[in-house]
């Protein structure tokens, strides 16, 4: 007997609320066979998704050994080694291809899934495999509180080492000092550079800068290349030097490329706190020329009207009588009030009543000394 094929009953539409197949056909075997080919070919489907899900897979895996494999030949100089990375360097490109090749094949097969109707088997299977509970993971990674911390106990105690690395020049020179120090490679060391130039240039040393951000970017370049390789820093910075040294251009311009943009860095960051430094002094300034009624006396002395100015640049109490003697009662008291308050003017008067009546004392005590001048 010749197996069935399940298929045309996908065709034939039943209709649950009427009984519109034809007598002769069994309708309980019609709901059988359809069921069983729909479940036959969803096991295909699915199938057919594990297995490029695992094609993906295998391509990604081959892709990153081939890359670590291209890092690690760059670093060497030789010709057979050179002849084997660009051989290497093509199987990485096929394998680019691939990788993008598949991917392609497993966004169509996801987008076919989402397309395919609902049916009893879809509809009545459980819509997960798993329980799952939203519970945030446990992290290792450290707090800002932690890093803070661990950063200072690391400059407390390697400050002068941190500090002599950074005045290095030579490659030789810095990868000696460093295969003895190994412990300076790390982030705490490279951090402590970035703030040491932004001092430097704050107190306007820009040559010593630029030597200390040599140093900070040579730190930061061995801290990337273990990070690409998955290794430990410590075990890689000689790599880096080796490399380096080589005067393999690419990789010199993107020293020296990286080096210019982290100094502009720099100089931004220091002209930043200049400003703010500077903007606080003159607020604590001030603060300090602050008068008994709240006011500065330079921004009062600003808003005086030149004559007025003229009397206390001059130290004139005679000029300053005659200038209020000529000028509009309520103008005077103002301007009199003001100078009180920002301890430009400190009267004599006696009142303690508030400062309406003291402002009333001044200005007649002003008027009054006028007035017994002209008696004289």
């Amino acid at each position: 007997m010749s197996r069935i094929d399940y298929s045309v009953w996908d065709h034939i539409e039943v209709s649950d609320d009427e009984d519109d197949t034809h007598p002769n056909i069994d309708t309980p075997s019609l709901f059988r066979w359809r069921h069983q080919a729909r479940v036959e070919r969803m096991e295909e489907f699915h199938q057919k998704g594990d297995e490029l899900n695992k094609g993906h897979s295998e391509c990604r895996r081959k892709l990153a050994e081939t890359q670590k494999k291209v890092q690690e030949l760059s670093i060497a100089s030789s010709d057979d080694v050179k002849a084997e990375l660009s051989k290497v360097q093509a199987e990485e490109k096929k394998l680019k291809k691939e990788e993008r090749e598949w991917e392609k094949k497993v966004d169509e097969h996801n987008r076919e899934e989402k397309k395919m109707p609902w049916n009893v088997d879809t509809l009545s299977k459980d819509g997960f495999s798993k329980s799952i509970v939203n519970v945030k993971p446990e992290s290792f990674e450290e707090t800002e509180e932690e890093k803070e911390q661990k950063h200072k106990t690391f400059v407390e105690k390697h400050e002068k080492q941190i500090k002599h690395f950074g005045m290095l020049r030579r490659w030789d020179d810095s990868q000696k000092y460093l295969s003895d120090n190994p412990h300076l490679v790390c982030e705490e060391t490279a951090n402590y550079l970035v703030i040491m130039c932004i001092d430097l240039e704050v107190e306007e040393k820009s040559a010593l800068m630029e030597q200390v951000a040599h140093q900070t970017i040579v730190m930061q370049f061995i801290l990337e290349l273990a990070k690409s390789l998955k290794v430990d820093p410590r075990g890689c910075f000689r790599q880096f030097f080796s490399k380096i040294k080589t005067a393999d251009q690419q990789y010199q311009e993107a020293f020296n490329d990286e080096l210019e943009s982290f100094k502009e860095r720099v100089r931004g960051r220091a002209k930043i706190r200049i400003e703010k430094a500077l903007k606080e002094y003159e607020e604590e300034e001030r603060e300090k020329r602050m008068g008994p009624g709240g006011l500065d006396p330079v921004e009062v002395y600003e808003t005086l009207p030149p004559e007025m100015q003229k009397c206390f640049d001059e130290k004139d109490i005679q000029l300053l009588q005659d200038v209020i003697s000529k000028m509009d009662p309520t103008e005077a008291k103002h301007h009199m009030k003001r100078c009180i308050d920002s301890g430009l003017w400190v009267p004599n008067s006696k009142t303690d009543d508030g400062d309406e009546k003291e402002e009333e004392a001044t200005y007649e005590e002003v008027k009054q000394e006028q007035e017994d001048a002209k008696k004289e």
